[in-house]
């Protein structure tokens, strides 16, 4: 069905954007009120605010606002994340029945000392990441044996998740096939190596500030550990295949829902073998990783409706509109580029969507102040990032919480927003890098 002039995107104003203000005043709100961030559950949060959305779109029939809000529920880019969601709860469960998880942290625990857990996982995430490109496949693959360690462990469960998330974040920002880097170069029209270079003076910094903190955090936090370590058997080793299984693929480029199968496939086959259950067991396994990733896939749809709503009313406008205006300087226009790029991520909870948008007035804006495009890029990829690494309802965090939650682990996605110590880190890198880059020559015109 086309577009009716009624359903196009209106004029930039800022009430489109009170449903995400009434998103967060009664998410974070009443759980701060509360003192029980367990306590209102996400997808409430996005009834209420879609709610908000729909009323205050008065001048449409109400027929065009649920249609419009329907074709944000069922855009290309959330169904896609939905199926991802599907498949990474059917490999986290069949992979746990099979004994892939307990192998894992067998290893793990042999292999790694438990003051080096924390600093190891982050850094196999970082370099998982940075090989395939994606970190909702990093998340996934990782987020089960983290949850099995986190029970024989003294420390928080929502820092060891965290530390994955921040790991798959570092590849989704530096890999050269992640889809960020390809927007974010292709937007400012440079080499990928190019920003990549920019990127490394930003990156580093955070990667050593976090490893340390990570260091420091597990020598203290894990010293009361009581449990000692088992040794490592053959029957260990042949239960991680789906997870090396995983990982090879993933480094010849397969795609994550393909990885995802493939990875589900083989362990309900070892599983089958081992003995651990039957055809009949593995199916429904199947059924209930899938059923257990239910909140996440709903809190997917619901918040794809809202920012299509919010967007078709004028908001992201708004929010371009006024993040340009005051730019005055090459700094300013850094500044702005990154406020720009952040907010909408904020908004549409896609770091790529964000970048794609934001990509084309930042290279307008780039010109006319002289900045660097490749610096420019570099602040799109690495802002965005940012961002996505820590908003609760974006793909990433919901995976974590969501595989976690199916692997027994009770783990809010908001209550692992606190626990991201790489992106916190990064983001003040990042504006620390823009505030003493010295200034360009002066704008044109």
């Amino acid at each position: 069905m086309k577009n009716t002039p009624q359903m196009e995107c209106r004029e930039p104003r800022f009430r489109a954007l009170i449903p995400f203000f009434v998103f967060v005043a009664f998410y974070l709100g009443l759980s701060i009120w509360a003192h029980d961030f367990y306590k209102v559950p996400m997808p409430t949060a996005f009834l209420v605010a879609s709610a908000a959305a729909l009323v205050l779109d008065h001048k449409r029939p109400l027929g065009e606002k649920v249609e419009i809000y329907a074709r944000g529920m069922g855009e290309p880019n959330i169904m896609i994340m939905c199926l991802i969601f599907i498949l990474a709860g059917a490999f986290a469960a069949t992979a746990k029945g099979m004994g892939a998880v307990d192998g894992a942290v067998t290893i793990a625990r042999a292999v790694v000392p438990d003051s080096l857990m924390l600093l190891g996982m982050f850094l196999v995430a970082s370099f998982i990441s940075l090989a395939v490109g994606t970190s909702c496949g990093t998340i996934a693959a990782l987020t089960p044996i983290a949850a099995g360690l986190a029970g024989g462990l003294s420390i928080s469960p929502a820092v060891l998740l965290g530390a994955i998330v921040g790991g798959a974040m570092f590849g989704d920002n530096l890999s050269m096939i992640s889809d960020t880097t390809i927007a974010a170069t292709r937007t400012q029209n440079i080499p990928m190596r190019d920003k990549f270079r920019q990127n490394i003076l930003i990156v580093l910094p955070a990667v050593a500030v976090t490893s340390a903190i990570y260091l420091f955090c597990g020598g203290s936090a894990l010293a009361a550990a009581g449990e000692t370590a088992q040794a490592v058997t053959w029957a260990n080793a042949f239960a991680v295949l789906p997870y090396v299984l995983i990982l090879v693929f993933a480094l010849l480029g397969w795609n994550v829902m393909l990885l995802l199968f493939a990875g589900t496939i083989m362990a309900g086959v070892i599983g089958i073998i081992n003995g651990a259950f039957d055809f009949w067991g593995m199916l429904d396994l199947v059924g209930q990783g899938t059923l257990g990733m239910s909140e996440t896939l709903i809190v997917a749809i619901l918040a794809g409706g809202l920012l299509q709503t919010i967007r078709r009313n004028g908001g992201i406008g708004y929010l371009m509109e006024k993040i340009r205006k005051p730019v005055r300087s090459t700094r300013g226009c850094e500044f702005g580029v990154l406020l720009l790029v952040s907010v909408i991520n904020l908004f549409t909870a896609n770091n790529t969507v964000a970048i794609v948008i934001a990509g084309p007035i930042a290279r307008e804006l780039s010109e006319q102040y002289r900045c660097s495009a490749k610096r420019i890029a570099s602040i799109l990829d690495t802002g965005s990032c940012v961002v996505q690494g820590m908003i609760p309802y974006g793909a990433q965090i919901l995976i974590a919480a969501g595989v976690a939650q199916t692997s027994k682990l009770d783990v809010s996605s908001l209550s692992l927003v606190g626990s991201l110590y790489y992106p916190m880190i990064l983001g003040v890198c990042l504006i620390a890098a823009i505030a003493i880059h010295k200034e360009a020559e002066p704008p044109l015109g």
